[in-house]
């Protein structure tokens, strides 16, 4: 059995600089689109690396967030590609599953109205 700790040192050794990269990469892009589009769209200035990479890091303290990507955390089977639900779904009947997709589709209603205001 592996050491747990050793694999996940080698993980770190092998994300972070990717991390690194990726994030050297994404405030260029911001930066050449940026300067591309917005000063003759908008009349907007130009941005500099830094300018663009905190503007990368002040959206996604607004808009995003610092933990792992995507999914709905705390709720089962959403994680994993959703296995526990396609199990779930699999499991159920034709009236359960028409019952859930009508409870669904008023989630979604009730969403979009509450979104909406």
């Amino acid at each position: 059995m592996m050491n747990r700790n050793f694999n996940r040192g080698k993980k770190f050794a092998f994300f972070f600089p990717v991390a690194v990269l990726i994030a050297l990469v994404l405030g260029y892009v911001v930066m050449f689109l940026w300067n591309l589009i917005l000063p003759e769209a908008a009349h907007a200035g130009k941005l500099n690396y830094w300018q663009a990479l905190g503007l990368l890091v002040l959206c996604r303290i607004l808009f995003g967030n610092f933990g792992r990507g995507g999914g709905c955390k705390g709720r089962p089977g959403f994680g994993r590609g959703g296995r526990y639900m396609r199990e779930k779904w699999h499991n159920m009947n034709p009236n359960e599953r028409a019952k859930f997709r009508s409870e669904w589709r008023e989630r979604c209603k009730q969403r979009n109205q509450r979104d909406s205001r």
